[in-house]
């Protein structure tokens, strides 16, 4: 069985009460807010009438909470975009040097 990931990508404020009222039926009430609902003709239904407020993925299972989360966090630590000599002799621009 495959699922709906939805994600509130836009914010409803100042939208009509019926756009509100599909976005709370489907769950969604944040930005950046994910629900996961099964694939059938009801929820695609709603997810065309907001489609242009909402992004979604088709997914194989629906994540627990902490896998959202998970998914979000960045990695730990931080990348050198390039080294600094103190002058324009810099290496080139954009590029990742390493892992500190």
């Amino acid at each position: 069985m495959s699922w709906f990931r939805i994600t509130l990508h836009r914010s409803a404020i100042g939208l009509p009460e019926r756009t509100r009222g599909v976005l709370a039926a489907l769950g969604l009430r944040r930005r950046s807010q994910v629900v996961f609902h099964p694939v059938s003709p009801q929820f695609a239904g709603m997810i065309m009438k907001v489609k242009e407020l909402v992004r979604v993925e088709e997914v194989a299972r629906p994540l627990s909470r902490a896998e959202v989360k998970a998914e979000r966090t960045p990695e730990r630590g931080f990348w050198l975009e390039r080294r600094g000599t103190g002058g324009l002799e810099a290496g080139k621009e954009g590029e990742k040097v390493g892992e500190l």
